[in-house]
């Protein structure tokens, strides 16, 4: 075995399974290593885990044969001292099924195993012992999956034969490939699933579980905290109070904070419990309005109660380890909004006044939900993301003039008020809007999503709505 003067993690066939080179330092007195060493591992390459139990087993002599197992959880499997020949398999839903991996292990190499991959190994010298270091805590009702040791399909090429093995009788009577049930993938959770985005989160991912507010409800800490998050390895949180004017009544900012603060905060706390990564939206109302345009790192200054409750949302939020925060601006989606609002008012020839000193960019929610896929699927690195369309920022005036146009009608029928102006006519609290809404989006480019122009995405957006009448 070749021995490296420093971590190196080495992929495999079977997705997520990792290799491990481990610097042994040796001297008279015998050897010392770091079996797990959080920085360096990380940086090299291995998932931060967080690791919370460790378990060893002696093995007394050479030919001691144990698995396959598959265990609902991750673990990091290595040699404390001796040597075995180890066997993964991958018994994980998906096109990988079945795949094998094999390869010997020392004091100088580990081993991470994801979940649903099954673990097995063979000593090959006597008074060898083997360590798991694992992300949950055994269980005795803990579900595993199993695949016999001399299964025809994987065809294991076993250093000793297992007739001349050690194998405990459970193992023997192991099912082959052929009757094992595929371990499922991580269950996914959409909350808010009947909103316009949680809509389109459920369209983008396919075998999600929606969730309303009767399925839990945010606005309920302790709902949030008696939840069962067994199986769970990411939530896409859509469920907010939004009703940006009404959360200036007294009713409504109670309403506003026990969802997107308090809210937030209870699934945060369940998130770094439960090891699972979230993904909450913020707004563009966490800002202020005075900048050209922000970036992901730009100081939070909201104007009113409703930007206040999204932003403490967003640093109860910005604490979960595996966390995609994604901000967003000016939500289109299915259902009542401006665009639709201003489509049935050029159907029907009215001639209305819209605000022309508050600019901005549209975010449609199939596109919002598209960069939300690609973050999940492509290893993105964890953090903040701006995601809005592209193109130049317009004004709600400049929109529905676009939008008079795609509907065949005159765009002069459009006046331009001020936000001043169109606030004294309204009756009731009105809540303060940042006058610029313009969300920098070089990182979610450079992370490999493609964003839409916005007058493009609008016109695709328009084609899909039925005239409105009378």
């Amino acid at each position: 075995m070749s021995v490296t003067a420093e971590v190196r993690v080495r992929h495999t066939p079977i997705p997520g399974l990792l290799s491990v080179d481990l610097p042994v330092h040796a001297d008279a007195r015998g050897w010392f290593k770091e079996n797990w060493q959080r920085a360096k591992m990380t940086a090299a390459g291995l998932p931060d885990f967080g690791p919370v139990q460790q378990s060893a087993a002696h093995n007394g002599r050479a030919g001691v044969t144990r698995g396959i197992h598959a265990e609902p959880w991750d673990k990091l499997v290595s040699v404390v001292a001796g040597k075995v020949f180890g066997a993964w398999v991958d018994l994980r839903e998906g096109p990988t099924f079945g795949t094998v991996h094999t390869q010997e292990l020392d004091e100088h190499v580990a081993v991470f195993v994801p979940r649903g991959v099954g673990n097995s190994y063979q000593t090959l010298v006597q008074d060898t012992v083997y360590s798991y270091l694992v992300n949950e805590h055994w269980s005795p009702d803990s579900a595993y999956t199993m695949l016999n040791l001399a299964d025809g399909t994987a065809a294991i090429p076993w250093p000793i034969p297992l007739e001349q093995a050690q194998v405990s009788d459970k193992d023997k009577n192991h099912p082959t490939l052929a009757d094992v049930t595929p371990v499922p993938p991580p269950r996914t959770l959409v909350l808010g699933a009947g909103g316009q985005l949680g809509r389109a989160l459920v369209d983008a991912l396919p075998g999600a579980e929606a969730l309303d507010r009767d399925g839990l409800d945010l606005a309920d800490p302790a709902a949030v905290a008696g939840f069962d998050f067994t199986g769970v390895g990411t939530v896409v949180n859509a469920a907010a109070y939004t009703a940006v004017d009404a959360a200036e009544t007294p009713e409504g900012r109670r309403a506003a904070w026990a969802a997107n603060a308090t809210g937030a905060a209870a699934l945060a706390r369940a998130a770094v419990k439960h090891r699972f990564t979230l993904v909450h939206y913020s707004s563009d109302y966490v800002f202020d309005g005075t900048q050209e345009v922000y970036g992901e790192d730009d100081p939070i200054a909201p104007l009113s109660v409703y930007g206040a409750s999204k932003a403490a949302g967003d640093l109860a939020v910005s604490v979960v380890p595996r966390h995609y925060l994604v901000r967003t601006s000016w939500v289109v989606g299915k259902g009542k909004n401006f665009v639709t609002t201003m489509a049935g008012l050029a159907d029907r020839g009215v001639s209305p006044s819209v605000v022309a000193d508050q600019v901005g960019r549209l975010t449609f929610t199939d596109d919002l939900a598209r960069a939300t896929v690609h973050l999940l699927t492509t290893g993105a690195p964890y953090g903040t993301y701006n995601v809005t369309s592209t193109g130049n920022a317009s004004s709600w005036a400049d929109i529905a003039r676009q939008v008079y146009e795609a509907r065949d009608a005159d765009p002069a029928l459009i006046t331009e008020t001020i936000t001043a102006e169109y606030l004294a006519d309204q009756d009731g609290p009105i809540a303060r809007r940042p006058a610029r809404s313009v969300l920098r989006l070089g990182k979610i480019e450079a992370a490999g999503h493609e964003v839409v122009d916005q007058r493009n995405a609008l016109t695709k957006y328009l084609e899909g709505l039925e005239p409105f009448g009378w």
